[in-house]
């Protein structure tokens, strides 16, 4: 599994975007600056999965990669393998990735910006329907956290010296951002997954990857059983790594509540799991 075998791949891969690496890229490079965290890259196997090791030596899956993406990273040294002849290679993010990474997030945030000015103008048109312009200028929110929330809490300690969040409900969270991530593989992007936590019903002629379509299921399904509150509290944590401070902000709570709606949220959605799929998450691959 060496660059050389895998220009030889790429070449077959010829209708691999930059665009399409890009966007891929953010999210998996965001996940390899977390602590702990390796890109996995089996031989046999045409996805591959970023996972990062626990204080409690348990590995949690928090990514899925298609292996042509893994490939162009490579191919650009954004990650690099000590040692590419082993079955299951290990990639580790280099300076060059998180630079690129600084890079992809700056041009979003100046898209970002640009759209902003446009929904202004457009705003002081009279003659434009609100909820159209916003339908028009509107962009998914956008989270650039090196770090998912739910470590940072998971190392804090409560009173009386355990760790605030727990293994279990970490695995929870991690669990719901997987499938968040893999819906988004090979799929129209979604208008707004906080219609979700208000039951709102997946399209059913929403095409692409089976695996991606059933990942975004059952987000659906998870936000919609947790309802408003925490349902919003999940998906802004779990899903597009908001802050605490930001969520509390956001959802007009009080100073450090957050992670006390958090923790319950987590608690439910490991119930969630445990009773619609049972403890462990379906296999991918």
């Amino acid at each position: 599994m060496n660059i050389e075998c895998w220009k030889g791949d790429m070449d077959q891969n010829a209708g691999l975007t930059q665009a399409r690496i890009d966007q891929e890229a953010k999210r998996i490079l965001r996940r390899l600056c977390e602590q702990g965290a390796v890109l996995a890259v089996a031989k046999e196997m045409e996805t591959s999965v970023v996972v990062r090791e626990t204080g409690e030596g348990e590995q949690l899956r928090t990514a899925v990669v298609d292996r042509e993406i893994a490939q162009a990273m490579a191919l650009k040294d954004w990650i690099t393998c000590p040692d590419p002849e082993m079955r299951v290679a290990r990639y580790f993010i280099t300076n060059t990735g998180r630079s690129a990474l600084r890079r992809l997030t700056a041009e979003d945030e100046n898209r970002a910006s640009g759209f902003a000015e446009k929904r202004a103008s457009l705003e002081s048109d009279a003659a434009w329907d609100l909820q159209e312009i916003e339908g028009v200028v509107r962009q998914p929110t956008r989270y650039y956290a090196t770090e998912s929330p739910l470590i940072g809490l998971a190392r804090r300690k409560d009173r009386d010296g355990d760790p605030f969040l727990k293994r279990d409900l970490v695995a929870a969270g991690e669990r719901l951002r997987e499938d968040y991530e893999l819906a988004q593989v090979g799929t129209e992007p979604v208008e707004s997954w906080d219609a979700f936590v208000m039951g709102g019903e997946t399209d059913a002629s929403v095409e692409g990857p089976a695996g991606s379509i059933a990942a975004r299921n059952r987000v659906a399904q998870a936000l919609s059983d947790l309802g408003p509150g925490l349902g919003d509290v999940a998906l802004r944590c779990c899903c597009f790594l908001e802050g605490l401070e930001q969520t509390e902000k956001t959802m007009g709570w009080s100073a450090r509540s957050g992670k006390i709606v958090l923790r319950i949220a987590l608690q439910r959605l490991k119930r969630h799991y445990k009773e619609t799929q049972g403890q462990f998450a379906p296999m991918i691959g």
